[in-house]
């Protein structure tokens, strides 16, 4: 069973980190639905919707039951607590399909995994019923926003600040800035939708490849010059901002950015000179410590913890994507409640950095091909703005010479007699005299 195999897998990370951010005031439907408990459809065991992989997980290890399709459940703790009353009044076989895996081996290692799809009849009513619902609760969500007249936020790009309907604001950036989201009366959600857009330009993370960068000049630039001033189609994080994706079982929001209103991008205007950046805080490696530039938040792994990165990056001779390579090896390692010194795994995360001030282990990194590996180009957290707060070693901010990473051969001039007589040049213009 592949998705067995997915949830079985181990030292694995099921979804991505992120650290703990304040919420904004103005929390819509769609964040605080995620704050309530999930229940197991077979026992008492409960988990955040948040953090739904983790009860998948106890639903494959400890059940067996594979439920599919997951994204189109529009309201998946009711959907389970629906299932959890039906599984006490009748066995699970009479609603699920059985998948017996290693079912050609001996009977001893066969395992019976139950899949609960839309196949069934009652599983597909409950589930339309739920979008219905869903639908009309995110109707009147739009209804309210589209009548709002309170509406107040500053743009993203020029802090120019803006009073009224959110519709002002999303037509400012598409014409001033030429980003656009789609049309207002598409949007629901707007101040979380603008929310996360405005982590992500925190975190100098382009919106549309995704990529971080150094600092919010180099991302400007790069949003510019690759016409990635929209957002990106792949991300379904951003699924639920737009209507469309409530009323259709399936269908993704793709198709609402060909509803753009074109009108608004006929300015192709690229000056982002007004781009105006904000300050993010960079978290320390050890603990939950916040600082907002590199020197201080190094002062603080040092002082704290004995980690001393400047050290590390002169010694080893760090480049820019080395260390951020480290820096999310590093991050993972912890995060898995390992020691990198030692690789001894522990049950906590501050268990494993007491362990290492105790053992001498905080500077005592593996050999360089241990983590210089492609896997640790990407972030561990998300939000991670101390990679962005990275920079290259010393001799290559100063310009130093790399000649010597160039192999350069000199040109021989030794028999330069014998050179002339047998140059090209040399052949042509004999051949030239010749023919006239």
């Amino acid at each position: 069973c592949e998705v067995a195999a997915k949830y079985c897998g181990q030292d694995c990370i099921l979804e991505p980190l992120c650290f703990p951010e304040q919420l904004s005031d103005s929390v819509s439907l769609a964040s605080s639905d995620d704050c309530c408990l999930v229940s197991c459809v077979f026992c008492s065991h409960l988990a955040p919707l948040s953090d739904k992989d983790q009860l998948l997980k106890h639903l494959v290890l400890d059940h067996k039951l594979v439920i599919a399709d997951i994204k189109l459940i529009a309201d998946f703790p009711k959907y389970m607590l629906y299932w959890k009353k039906r599984f006490t009044e009748q066995p699970i076989t009479d609603f699920c399909s059985v998948i017996k895996t290693n079912s050609e081996g001996p009977a001893e290692l066969q395992e019976n995994y139950f899949l609960l799809c839309d196949v069934l009849p009652e599983d597909r009513i409950l589930r339309e019923q739920l979008q219905q619902k869903r639908l009309e609760e995110v109707l009147e969500q739009q209804q309210k926003e589209r009548n709002d007249t309170s509406f107040q936020r500053t743009c993203m790009f020029c802090n120019e600040d803006f009073t009224g309907n959110r519709s002002v604001l999303l037509n400012h950036m598409a014409r001033e800035h030429s980003f656009s989201i789609g049309l207002p009366d598409n949007i629901v959600y707007c101040t979380e939708f603008l929310d996360a857009l405005e982590r992500k330009l925190d975190n100098m993370q382009c919106f549309y490849c995704e990529k971080i960068f150094r600092d919010k000049t180099t991302l400007k630039d790069h949003m510019r010059k690759k016409q990635h001033r929209r957002i990106n189609a792949n991300n379904h994080d951003y699924d639920r901002f737009y209507v469309i994706n409530y009323l259709e079982l399936g269908k993704t929001w793709e198709e609402v950015l060909s509803e753009d209103d074109r009108e608004l991008l006929k300015d192709d205007d690229d000056d982002w000179s007004d781009w105006q950046a904000h300050p993010v805080c960079a978290v320390c490696l050890f603990c939950e410590q916040q600082e907002e530039n590199m020197e201080k938040i190094c002062t603080h792994m040092q002082e704290a913890h004995k980690f001393d990165l400047h050290k590390l990056k002169t010694e080893l001779n760090l480049k820019f994507y080395q260390q951020v390579k480290l820096v999310n090896y590093i991050r993972r390692e912890l995060h898995q409640c390992r020691c990198y010194g030692c690789q001894k795994k522990l049950e906590t995360k501050e268990e494993v950095v007491q362990h290492m001030m105790e053992a001498g282990h905080v500077m005592q990194i593996p050999e360089i091909s241990h983590w210089d590996q492609p896997q640790y180009y990407f972030p561990t957290y998300e939000n991670d703005a101390l990679l962005t707060a990275l920079s290259d070693s010393e001799s290559e901010s100063e310009g130093a010479d790399h000649s010597s990473d160039v192999p350069v051969f000199p040109e021989d001039i030794s028999n330069l007699k014998a050179i002339k007589q047998n140059s090209v040049l040399n052949k042509l213009l004999k051949d030239r005299g010749s023919s006239s």
